[in-house]
């Protein structure tokens, strides 16, 4: 259960912490840092259990047959990135506190930030794949919220678009490399994935499986060619850039590799793709971040390039550098966050993060600059520091790499260049930021950051003095309880000690540090002068041209594409749409099946075919009034929606009558009131056909609907036909007629089917009702019809709209219902009752949530109808959206409870239970699902047509306001 508190809490945390209010920014950095804390203590207590390749495992039934449960699993690996995660998480939310401005939305800041924080921890604690791949998309997700935080700010929203595009695209790619790695295990179980390496290597899906792995992991570790995507980033909160380049977000993409490591690593693929990609970012991004004149902007290079490092040592597929890659995943994000956070303190207290404007800093900031040097040197690997350690190691495996070849020699050549670009990134950020004469035109008085900005820096640098200095003490144990759980018994023999005597990875290790301070004394001189600009020899190469290129390339070919295959007439997408229909009543007829038995004619009921009959000529009259007299074809289309109630209720089928007919009234109205809005009927321009030839071809075009109608309707028909008298020794009907009782606790078969033995369905359905909700009152919310058509009368709008009654101005056609308000009224309460019953009665009887909720729907949609707008909101405090969310919540949770009792998630429970008076009462779990579902439609219902509504309050407003400046102006 601790595993399960560890992941739901920052979650649960977040939705308090959004509904805060946004008066200041202590509650809020103190309920998140709180969060971040207890997510510390707990992963803190899991440590003896991850020791010596413990593994932690915690699992939710949830579809058990398919092979996808809910899965938490902690073993060394993940204790490590969830130490991380937490620790500087709790640092994070500490410093932004006195980052963030009061006038920022405090609140959203701190409600992502938690999301993010428990996006991640479902990354490292996943035990299913698919699972794994659900929250690898949440922080792309997240990450897009907290980089366009400052939404104002176009460098903002092109940055977050840049990132979520490139890591949700490589999100989509590790859906498809898991898919992959399950079909070729035969399951989703990461245990068992990283079990099977040897069936993984020797199937023939192996390349890509890894292939698409490894753009999913690389995307979001910002490798090459993908690490244009980071620099752009920088425009993020810097408690977000200190978080996001430290334990979230792109350590997602180094930590999958080291996950996935056993299962995929050991060919020859592997170690020229993740090696080659490493290789090549680590030079490219140490190159980089010499020239850069944002601070921000050089950290983020230096991360690619420190990333780059982490990689190739992965790719390298030796033990020894993994557990060096390890080491420096935990050395990494200590001195960067400590350095983000430097980097915050100058910005926030200078107002400028410009390398070229700010100097001599350690007058007015000794701490800050204290500090940030000691981060700096950490990062370049000098002697005493955490990064030392970790390079050490990594020299000494580039120097015993067995390949042969060229790559022998170029990979201890590229490390020490890359270590030595290290140098002079850091050197020079420091260099010229805090030493020399304090600059004069800085836009604020620099100034010491207070006390409490400046602990988290202080924490995290003497982390890396302690585990420079101590190391074995320090970090050894940790360091092999993640190592154990990637490498389990090839753990090689290593050791953290300062000293290893006077050998070839000491050298590297001077020449890099001895040749980055030459060569930045000598490129200074030419930095002064401004005789370097933009960075040389690659400043035609950029990432972030090469990715708007290739997005205007596929919005072209995307635009190419949909005029051949699509169209904006409303017609044409429905003609498609029931062509595939009409294929899909044809595919069974085509593989041989063939109907059965029809009925003979004897056993027709002639009130039945005369009630059909109706109802075809009511379809029929709805295609030729739809051209002259829409009000009419609305009509004959509620016709045929009756003759459907009545043939279900005649079949015996009271639950689909009743939903039929609540969903005909909703939509007839809705209808009704979205009219108006529909665009006037006008001859297109430069038409030079004769009226018969139009006329002709009108009347062609009609009969080819004709008959591909009567194609699709005989066709589904004769596809349900075929499903209900289809038999080969199991019949579905009596399956669910004799399951429903034991199993559903139900007597009402297909109220059972829709919340148990299908609630999965209903749950997606209902959520796609409240997606469909949501935008149709976003569209709504910023629609403002056109002002000139405003002043017409009703026939003017559109003469076809509603035939011959009367144009008075204004006037909806629901008008004409001369009801009076007070019956409306009373019936409020009264249709609330009915709704209310057949809720109740639903699992037993005809009714249910469904209904229930389009009853009570309608109720509140008649006091609209008579009292108008502003009169029922006056009144009543409708809040649809907290139904639709209130709603959705409780169905979701009610298939939690079955884990209570150990059953897979959506399995109904029955507690019974007695009376005074009542005796015997039984309860399923359904009931509160079903109840979620009345909330949501419900909800949904209301707030789709109270956004009509309040279109046509506003058009009336309008054409009022218009006549009284005409009558102004006539006077």
């Amino acid at each position: 259960m601790r595993l399960l508190l560890l992941l739901i809490l920052p979650f649960v945390a977040s939705l308090v912490v959004a509904r805060l209010p946004r008066d200041g920014r202590s509650r809020e950095s103190w309920a998140a840092g709180l969060v971040a804390a207890a997510g510390l203590l707990l992963t803190l207590s899991l440590y003896p259990s991850v020791t010596d390749g413990g593994v932690v495992h915690f699992t939710l039934a949830w579809a058990p047959t398919l092979g996808l449960d809910f899965s938490l699993r902690m073993d060394g690996l993940a204790w490590m990135f969830a130490l991380m995660v937490t620790g500087i998480g709790v640092l994070v939310t500490m410093y932004a506190r006195y980052y963030m401005s009061p006038q920022d939305p405090v609140p959203r800041f701190f409600a992502f930030l938690l999301v993010f924080m428990g996006a991640m921890l479902g990354v490292v604690l996943s035990g299913n794949l698919i699972q794994l791949a659900l929250f690898w998309e949440l922080t792309s997700l997240a990450s897009f919220f907290l980089i366009s935080y400052w939404y104002h700010r176009s460098d903002a929203r092109q940055g977050a678009r840049m990132a979520l595009t490139v890591t949700a695209t490589g999100g989509l790619c590790l859906l498809a490399g898991v898919l992959l790695l399950g079909h070729i295990v035969g399951s989703y179980d990461l245990d068992t994935v990283l079990a099977s390496g040897a069936l993984i290597r020797q199937s023939p899906l192996y390349l890509p499986a890894l292939i698409l792995v490894a753009l999913g992991a690389l995307t979001k570790s910002a490798q090459f060619p993908f690490h244009f995507w980071l620099p752009h980033a920088m425009s993020a909160p810097t408690p977000v850039s200190a978080y996001l380049h430290s334990a979230t977000m792109v350590k997602a993409g180094v930590f999958l590799l080291l996950r996935l490591s056993p299962a995929l690593a050991g060919t020859d693929a592997w170690f020229w793709l993740i090696g080659g990609a490493g290789m090549v970012t680590l030079v490219l991004g140490a190159y980089a971040a010499i020239f850069q004149t944002d601070m921000k902007g050089v950290l983020a290079y230096s991360t690619i390039s420190h990333l780059g490092l982490i990689t190739l040592m992965l790719g390298m597929d030796s033990p020894l550098a993994t557990v060096a890659a390890i080491f420096h995943i935990l050395n990494h994000a200590t001195f960067k966050a400590s350095l983000f956070m430097a980097v915050g303190i100058v910005d926030h207290e200078t107002g400028t993060r410009d390398i070229r404007r700010l100097n001599g800093l350690r007058h007015c900031m000794p701490i800050t600059a204290t500090l940030a040097t000691v981060a700096a040197a950490a990062m370049a690997g000098v002697p005493l520091l955490n990064g030392f350690l970790s390079k050490e190691m990594f020299f000494s495996e580039t120097l015993f790499l067995e390949r042969a070849g060229l790559f022998h020699v170029a990979l201890p050549v590229a490390a020490t260049v890359a270590a030595m670009g290290s140098v002079i990134y850091s050197l020079r950020m420091i260099h010229q930021v805090f030493f020399g004469p304090l600059a004069t035109d800085l836009p604020r008085t620099p100034h010491e950051a207070p006390r409490w900005m400046r602990f988290p820096i202080e924490m995290l640098v003497l982390a890396c003095l302690i585990v420079g200095i101590v190391p074995a003490w320090a970090v050894g144990p940790m360091l092999q309880s993640a190592a154990i759980s990637v490498l389990g018994d090839h753990l090689p023999a290593y050791s953290l000690a300062i000293w290893h005597g006077f050998n070839m990875p000491l050298i590297m290790s001077i020449l890099a540090l001895a040749g980055g301070v030459a060569v930045y004394v000598v490129m200074n001189r030419h930095l002064k002068v401004g005789e370097i600009d933009g960075t040389p020899l690659i400043y035609g190469f950029d990432g972030k041209r090469t990715y708007e290129h290739l997005k205007a390339r596929f919005t072209d070919g995307a635009a190419w594409l949909l005029r051949y295959v699509s169209t904006d007439r409303l017609q044409q997408q429905i003609l498609c749409i029931l062509l595939v229909a009409l294929l899909a009543g044809v595919t069974p007829f085509m593989k041989g099946e063939r109907v059965g038995a029809l009925p003979g004619w004897h056993e027709f009921d002639p009130l039945f075919a005369l009630m059909w009959l109706f109802g075809a000529a009511c379809a029929v009259g709805v295609a030729f009034q739809a051209k002259y007299h829409r009000l009419a074809a609305l009509i004959m289309l509620s016709g045929t929606g009756l003759v459907t109630v009545m043939t279900f209720a005649w079949l015996s089928a009271p639950d689909l009558a009743l939903t039929q007919l609540g969903v005909e009234i909703v939509t007839t109205v809705l209808i009704l009131l979205g009219l108006r809005w529909l665009p006037m009927r006008v001859e297109q321009a430069g038409e030079t056909q004769p009226n018969q030839v139009k006329e002709l071809l009108t009347s062609l075009r009609r009969l080819r609907d004709l008959a591909i109608a009567v194609l699709v309707g005989l066709g589904m028909a004769g596809l349900a036909y075929i499903v209900m008298t289809h038999n080969q020794g199991y019949n579905l009907s009596n399956f669910f007629l004799q399951a429903a009782r034991p199993l559903g606790h139900g007597n009402n078969v297909v109220n059972v089917i829709l919340v148990d033995f299908r609630g999965f369905d209903t749950l997606g359905e209902i959520t796609v009702l409240c997606a469909v909700a949501l935008t149709v009152y976003a569209l709504l919310r910023r629609f403002r019809p056109a002002m000139e058509s405003l002043g017409r009368t009703r026939q003017q709008v559109d003469p076809y709209a509603y035939g011959n009654l009367d144009a008075r101005d204004g006037d909806l056609p629901l008008d004409y219902l001369m009801v009076p308000a007070v019956v409306v009224r009373l019936l409020l309460p009264m249709a609330g009752m009915v709704s209310i019953y057949l809720l109740l009665r639903g699992h037993n009887l005809p009714g249910g949530g469904f209904v229930g909720g389009l009853v009570m729907a309608m109720a509140i949609l008649l006091q609209y109808m008579v009292g108008g707008t502003a009169w029922v909101e006056s009144r009543m405090r409708l809040r649809p959206q907290h139904w639709i969310g209130g709603g959705l919540l409780l169905a979701a949770l009610t298939g939690a409870l079955s884990w209570l009792a150990g059953s897979p998630y959506m399995d109904s429970m029955l507690l019974e239970f007695s009376l005074p008076l009542f005796g015997k009462i039984a309860l399923g779990t359904v009931l509160l699902f079903d109840i979620g579902v009345y909330m949501l439609v419900v909800g949904s219902t209301v707030l789709m047509l109270v956004a009509l509504a309040h279109q046509s309050a506003r058009s009336q407003r309008a054409r009022a306001a218009m006549a009284e400046n005409a009558a102004e102006e006539g006077a």
